[in-house]
């Protein structure tokens, strides 16, 4: 069935999401992926990053990453961040996921998970029963190859549009940040 492949919603980048709304909904940790989610994979994480997980937390959501990478990885990769974190999560299972909210100490129906990968980190949260956010991968300026799956992704994506699964969080995107992405060259990063 697609439908346990559709995320709750899909927008450009974590910068694009409103947590202060995400809050206001019930919601009280958000979990992440790493790589392409946050930062192009292996790359180390960014002032923007580290200034965004400070913007959170001031929101009242607790963080954990959790990511398929091994601990050094992960831990390179929040040397400036305070956050929880699983390593060799072992996505899509649903053991990593049902941690990762233990360790948060809420609730599932409190845990939103955001990640760049509908096979592996939106199916896994589904699978969970996980409220979840679909981010458009990170690719770097210049980069053309994307993998077999991100084709198909595309394709779940644009059937995903014209259901009734489409936006079951609401209205979570930031507005006062549309046009802004840290993540492109214009904007200081990487």
């Amino acid at each position: 069935m697609l439908k346990n492949y559709y995320p709750y919603e899909h927008v450009k980048s974590v910068f694009d999401i409103d947590y202060k709304k995400l809050y206001a909904l019930g919601f009280r940790g958000i979990i992440f992926d790493i790589d392409n989610t946050l930062v192009h994979h292996g790359d180390a994480s960014t002032p923007e990053v580290d200034a965004l997980f400070k913007e959170i937390h001031k929101t009242g959501l607790k963080t954990l990453l959790l990511s398929n990478n091994d601990t050094e990885r992960i831990e390179r990769f929040i040397k400036n961040i305070d956050t929880l974190y699983i390593p060799d999560a072992d996505k899509p299972s649903v053991d990593g996921y049902e941690k990762a909210i233990r360790m948060l100490g809420i609730e599932k129906r409190e845990a939103v998970f955001a990640g760049d990968q509908i096979f592996m980190d939106i199916y896994g949260a589904n699978k969970c029963g996980m409220a979840n956010i679909l981010v458009d991968f990170i690719k770097l300026p210049g980069e053309t190859k994307i993998g077999k799956k991100r084709y198909i992704e595309k394709l779940i994506l644009k059937i995903y549009k014209h259901t009734k699964y489409a936006h079951r969080l609401g209205n979570i995107k930031k507005c006062s940040n549309k046009h802004f992405n840290p993540l492109t060259p214009n904007h200081g990063g990487k």
